[in-house]
């Protein structure tokens, strides 16, 4: 049996999946982009601005399922423009402890859901 997260600090599913699945003790997370969960709006002022409120998105889908970002095993990040790593690797890596911090993967796109320039999705481990 799965149990479906849903969590109001997070922006709401907006076609047909949910911001994350349960399945046994594993945490399914889908991509989030930087929509602020309270006023609905893109936060893409920079992309510090824009990889951070992805990641309090996250912060906010683990914490719905009883978990942290020390609960997360692996990452995949999609990024619009690789020379922006630098400064997203930065803000990501603010929030994980950098011993414990998980397997990741970035993967350069072509496009991403309304053309945000980063998403990031997670699996984590209760």
């Amino acid at each position: 049996m799965k149990k479906i997260i849903f969590t109001e600090k997070a922006p709401a599913p907006i076609g047909p999946y949910n911001q994350a699945v349960i399945k046994g003790n594993t945490l399914y997370t889908s991509g989030q982009i930087a929509i602020n969960p309270e006023t609905g709006e893109l936060n893409v002022a920079n992309i510090e601005a824009e990889t951070a409120q992805v990641m309090e998105n996250m912060k906010a889908v683990l914490e719905a399922a009883g978990m942290s970002f020390e609960n997360v095993v692996k990452t995949t990040i999609f990024i619009m423009d690789m020379n922006d790593f630098a400064s997203i690797n930065t803000v990501y890596g603010s929030y994980f402890n950098e011993t414990t911090a998980p397997a990741r993967e970035t993967v350069q796109v072509a496009g991403l859901p309304k053309n945000v320039n980063v998403e990031i999705s997670m699996i984590a481990i209760l």
